[in-house]
């Protein structure tokens, strides 16, 4: 119901990496997401990132030219929200609890749109893992566009020690969260190991979907044999009420958790 009301759709794809597909968001998901969206939304569907390195070169790289030129009755553009340079800015911590601002996507909360998250079931070095959460958090702060100069990058902020991280994420959500739509997060192909870039593939062949991004990470890291105690962005969100966590208040519908969770590897260095 509420996609009726909004006047274009944004996918919002993790392309951690630029150059290594298992780290990013396959094309076919973005195809997927489309399919379902052709009979439920006549309306333009953007793409958007902002990458930690060149955007557009993850696009090309990805497939994801290709995909927007087999979707044009869909209207699908593909935007780097980097190169775009609207911003709205937020407060967060730095080490020594000083506030720093930082600048977020303004399309990543524009009212008119509906914003659909198409994460990727991945561990990660300083949260565990990442999944909704992290790709909607890490994926707004902007850095400077192609070629500009001097150069910054406001996702440095967020890597001020690994407690401020986990708390700057979840400031980060609650900036973000009233223009939420709905999340998929791929486990087609995740990643165990070394991630969010470096790690090896795990064939969990699931996809898990829900409106509520905090309940959809929750059912994640049950599938990764994860402590979801260990995760505490999520706890936090939770806490402050971004959504639910509480595995006993989650209908998961589909495949029992039991008989498609896998124990995933964690990070080398995790401790």
């Amino acid at each position: 119901p509420v996609l009726k009301r909004k006047k274009y759709v944004i996918i919002k794809p993790n392309n951690v990496s630029t150059v290594r597909q298992l780290a990013a968001t396959h094309a076919d998901t973005l195809r997927g997401i489309l399919d379902y969206l052709a009979p439920r939304f006549k309306g333009p569907v953007v793409v958007a990132e902002s990458s930690a390195g060149a955007t557009l070169e993850g696009f090309e790289n990805f497939g994801y030219n290709k995909v927007a030129a087999e979707h044009r009755s869909q209207r699908l553009k593909l935007v780097d929200l980097n190169q775009e340079a609207l911003y709205k800015v937020i407060p967060l911590v730095n080490y020594d609890l000083h506030p720093i601002p930082v600048r977020l996507a303004a399309r990543l909360m524009d009212p008119d749109a509906y914003t659909i998250c198409s994460a990727v079931l991945k561990t990660h070095n300083a949260v565990i893992a990442t999944l909704s959460v992290k790709n909607m958090t890490l994926g707004a702060p902007l850095h400077q566009p192609p070629g500009e100069t001097p150069r910054w990058n406001d996702k440095r902020k967020y890597h001020e020690g690994v407690r401020v991280n986990h708390y700057n994420m979840m400031l980060t959500a609650q900036a973000l969260k009233p223009y939420w739509g709905a999340t998929l997060i791929d486990g087609f192909e995740g990643m165990e190991g070394n991630g969010p870039s470096s790690g090896t593939p795990v064939a969990s062949r699931i996809a898990i979907a829900s409106t509520d991004y905090i309940a959809a990470d929750r059912i994640g890291v049950e599938a990764m044999g994860i402590n979801p105690a260990w995760v505490g962005y999520l706890n936090f969100c939770w806490q402050v009420g971004l959504g639910q966590y509480d595995l006993a208040k989650i209908d998961v519908r589909g495949a029992r958790l039991d008989d498609v969770r896998r124990q995933y590897r964690l990070h080398n260095d995790i401790e």
